[in-house]
Order: structure tokens, then C-alpha cells, then sequence
């Protein structure tokens, strides 16, 4: 053995919880090689999740920049013959990424599982450079929905990014690793936004006594050869591909994001089929010994009760968690007449651009203490329940004006936003826990698929219960508004019990040894 592998050997051989056999390192294995990353001792590896949160927020940004020029593009395409049909041409784009995404999560899961988390990663950033770039050129319908399609289809790093996260840190140490992943995510989906509307702040929503000429006139203003006529002349490059400005600026940070990724080591183990051998096998051949132990690892995660229950967990939680980010925005901007706020939409812009920022500081601070006190179980559990009295209390703010209902709007807001990102991040730690290591990227990606289809389901069910309750505003029984939060609530509700025995196993509170 070299010089320089015997020192590796031994801090191998002599860490805590190290079995000290020489079989339990393997120098080539990029795994073994990061193995003391979840030592019980082993500090918190901050500059590894820093790097690991940007890569997270270059992947978030494509998803949610969209959102404020979406309604124009398709006006521009001039593929809706009614402009009450727009509506229906940007869901089928919103959508198409996620379509995508449900399709090949098992896929990029399963190649994670064999060939790296880092290369997963790496082609996901990728898929970012090229086909978020190509969308911001569509000068079609079918340009965009296809260019979104293969974003999703092409970019499955979500999954492999939560079985990373909980692989370069011990157990103690899960809670900072989920909250980084939870937490910028959230962040990228509040900042996505802020990018397309910083191209066209400084729109007094005010001077605008029709909703409908407001908005009109803020996505017109997206497009900068309109905004900034005296830089991007007629005829230019951003004059015939109005979106592409978006695009690029998600392409800088896609690009910083790709080099970041190769800063990152790998976690997977490979390069040997040498097993640790249990006690009770001490006799026996070490050929079948090594069959039985891979026919153990190689158990379907379909049969894992452990896994199925908190993939359920994270989905109900995303459906009512999408449902209600979509709900607040129609919620906020609709009428007083209506039981909302009358708000406008840079209104909103600014209680989400409050909320998002005040819940990046509590998860980077105080949220640690919290996750710990609680553990993944609770973590998952209590907020839940204490957002059911939150969303109650929404419909009855429409009583209040001015700085009251500003004060009592920001501070319900920030706790929702709060208690949301703390149930994913348990819902993370819960589905991480209930396999092995050699099988996460294919339960982070099975539950991606799964959790995409659940996306896909909660703006369609959210919006719908939202345009029927407009209709019956003097109902004895949940009259208007009352009636959304309560559908929000049922699904809050059945989240908190799906984490209760008999659906949710004990077991899941702790990674099982490997």
C-alpha cells in the first residue's frame, strides 16, 4: 500500500463507529473517501452546503421566473383566439415542466444510484444552460411547451440534491442539511419572480382603476425593447425575443452553479463489492455471504412502509402548499366585495418578498434549535397543525385596513411561510431516513415523479375551488372564502395524520445503519 493511502486507512480503521476492519475502506471509493463527513464528531460542512444551496437556487429559478411574463407570451404568440383562453395556454406551459419532471424522477433516480449524485446534478444544471435558454427564443406555443417539457424531463437533480444533502452530514446534523435544500428552494421559487419583475418595476398599479388594464400593462412592460426603448433597439436581438432577457439572466446564475458543482465530491460508494460481513455470518462462505447482503440492499422500496407513508406525507404537504401559493396571490388581489383584500399585485410582490426573506434568516438562525427539539417526526407533524388556525383566521382579514391589516397580513404570512418550509424539510428527512444509502437516488426520485403529479393536481384543484366559491358568498355554511381555506385545511389535516402511527413508522425518525 502507498504512502499516502495508509494515513487514509487509518483514520478509517480508528474513526468513532468504525468498525476497524480494512474492508470497511476502499481508497478508490469517492464514498469512503467522504465517509468521515458523517462521523458522530464531525463538524457542520458549511462551505459544502453553500455550494450545494447554489447549485439548489440556479434549479429553482427556471421553474418560477415565468410566472410574470407567461400571460403576455401567449397573448404574443397569438395562439388564444379570446382572451379568457390565455389563461388556459399558460396552464398547459406552467404544467408541461412538471409533466416532464413525473416522467423520467425515477429515471435520473435510479442513475444516481449508479453512476453518481454529482453527475446528475451536473446534467440537471445543463438542462437549465440549454433548455431554459431555448425557451426564452420560442416564437412558438409548441417551441415553449416542448422547451419546458425537456427542462423538466432532463433536469431530475431535485431528488438527487435531498440524498446528497443528507449524506455529507451525521445525523445530528440532517436538520441544517434538509433546511438548506427546503429552504432554498423556497427562495428560488419568491426570487424567480423578482427577476422577470425588476425588468419592469417602477409600474404604479394604482393609477390603474381596471385590474385587468393593470396587469396588462405590467406584462407589456416586461418586454424591454417597450421598457427600455433607447437600449434595445427595434429590431434587435431582445426587440425579436422579448423573453430571452429572463432567460440569460437565469443562465448566469446556471453557469456559476456548473462550475460549483464540480467543487462538490462525490458520496456515492463504488469501485468495490466488498461488504462488511455481520457477526452472525462469521463461518460462512464470503461469496454467498456477499449475495445474500446485496439481495437485502436490493429490496424494492415498494415494499418499504417506511418510505411509501412519508412520500405521502411530502405530497399531500406540496399539493396544499402550491394550492395555497396560488389561493393567496387570487385571494389577496380579489375584491373586498369578493372577501379578499383588493390588493394589487405589486402589493402581493412585496408581503411574498417580506415573508421569503424573513424565512431565509429564522431557517439559517433559529430553525436548527427548533428541528432539534422536535425531531424529524414532530418537525413534520406540528406545523401542520398550527397552520389550520393561521389559514382560518385568512378569510377575516378582509375586516381590517390600513397598518392593522398590513401588521396582522406580514406576520400570518411569515409564520406559514415558515411552518411550510420546516414540514418539507422533515418530510426530506423522513424519506432519507426510511431507505439505504445505495437506494436514495431512487427513492428521492420516485417521490419527485409523484410529488410532480401532486403539483400538477393543486394550482388546477385550487383554482377551481377558488372560481366556484366566488360564486356563493352568502351561503349559511362556509360562505365564500371560508370555504378555500377550509379545502386548504383538509389537506393540512391529512398531512399531520399520515405522520401518525399506524400510517407513519417510528422507525423513520433515525437513518438506518448500513
Amino acid at each position: 500500500m502507498t504512502e499516502e493511502k495508509q494515513p487514509l486507512l487509518d483514520h478509517y480503521q480508528h474513526r468513532p463507529g468504525s468498525s476497524g476492519r480494512a474492508s470497511a475502506l476502499h481508497p478508490k471509493c469517492p464514498g469512503c473517501r467522504v465517509a468521515h463527513l458523517r462521523d458522530k464528531n464531525a463538524p457542520v460542512p458549511f462551505k459544502l452546503l453553500v455550494l450545494l444551496g447554489f447549485v439548489i437556487l440556479a434549479n429553482a429559478l427556471p421553474i418560477a421566473v415565468v410566472y410574470p411574463f407567461l400571460y403576455f407570451m401567449i397573448e404574443d404568440l397569438h395562439v388564444a383566439k379570446r382572451k379568457e383562453d390565455i389563461g388556459y395556454y399558460a396552464g398547459w406551459i406552467g404544467s408541461s415542466l412538471m409533466i416532464g419532471r413525473m416522467l423520467t424522477g425515477v429515471l435520473w433516480g435510479v442513475i444516481a444510484d449508479r453512476y453518481g449524485r454529482r453527475k446528475v446534478m451536473v446534467c440537471g444544471i445543463l438542462s437549465v444552460v440549454v433548455f431554459n435558454t431555448l425557451f426564452g427564443l420560442s416564437t412558438s406555443l409548441w417551441m415553449a411547451l416542448l422547451t419546458r417539457f425537456l427542462l423538466g424531463g432532463f433536469n431530475g437533480m431535485l431528488g438527487t440534491v435531498k440524498a446528497y444533502a443528507s449524506e455529507i452530514c451525521s445525523e445530528q446534523h440532517q436538520t441544517i442539511s434538509m433546511s438548506m435544500v427546503s429552504t432554498m428552494w423556497g427562495f428560488g421559487l419568491i426570487i424567480g419572480p423578482a427577476m422577470g419583475g425588476y425588468l419592469a418595476q417602477a409600474t404604479d398599479f394604482s393609477n390603474f382603476s381596471s385590474s385587468v388594464i393593470s396587469c396588462e400593462f405590467f406584462f407589456s412592460s416586461l418586454q424591454p425593447a417597450i421598457k427600455y426603448p433607447n437600449i434595445f433597439k427595434s429590431g434587435s436581438l431582445f426587440a425579436r425575443f422579448p423573453y430571452l432577457l429572463q432567460a440569460l439572466g437565469v443562465l448566469v446564475f446556471a453557469l456559476i452553479a456548473l462550475v460549483m458543482c464540480f467543487y462538490l465530491p462525490e458520496t456515492l460508494h463504488k469501485d468495490h463489492t466488498s461488504l462488511e460481513i455481520d457477526e452472525e455470518d462469521t463461518g460462512k462462505d464470503p461469496i454467498s455471504v456477499e449475495s445474500d447482503t446485496k439481495e437485502k440492499q436490493s429490496e424494492s422500496i415498494f415494499r418499504n412502509w417506511g418510505f411509501i407513508s412519508s412520500t405521502m406525507v411530502y405530497c399531500l404537504w406540496s399539493l396544499h402548499d402550491i394550492a395555497y401559493t396560488e389561493i393567496f396571490s387570487l385571494w389577496a388581489v380579489s375584491g373586498r366585495s369578493y372577501g379578499g383584500l383588493g390588493f394589487t399585485s405589486s402589493n402581493v410582490g412585496e408581503v411574498l418578498a417580506i415573508s421569503g426573506l424573513s424565512m431565509l434568516l429564522f431557517q439559517l438562525t433559529l430553525f436548527p434549535i427548533f428541528a432539534k427539539w422536535l425531531g424529524p417526526i414532530r418537525l413534520t407533524r406540528v406545523p401542520t397543525l398550527v397552520a389550520i388556525p393561521i389559514l382560518t383566521a385568512y378569510p377575516f382579514f378582509s375586516k381590517l385596513h390600513g397598518n392593522s391589516l398590513w401588521a396582522i397580513l406580514l406576520i400570518a404570512s411569515i409564520t406559514k411561510l415558515i411552518l411550510g418550509q420546516a414540514t418539507f424539510t422533515g418530510s426530506f428527512i423522513l424519506i432519507n431516513n426510511s431507505v439505504k444509502q445505495a437506494q436514495r437516488g431512487a427513492a428521492n426520485g420516485f417521490s419527485l415523479s409523484i410529488v410532480s403529479l401532486f403539483k400538477a393536481i393543486g394550482p388546477a384543484g385550487g383554482g377551481s375551488v377558488f372560481a366556484w366559491c366566488q360564486t356563493r358568498q352568502h351561503t349559511w355554511l362556509l360562505p365564500g372564502d371560508h370555504l378555500v381555506f377550509f379545502f386548504l385545511n383538509f389537506f393540512a389535516l391529512l398531512t399531520a395524520l399520515m405522520t401518525c402511527k399506524p400510517f407513519l413508522p417510528s422507525s423513520t425518525a433515525h437513518p438506518i445503519l448500513e
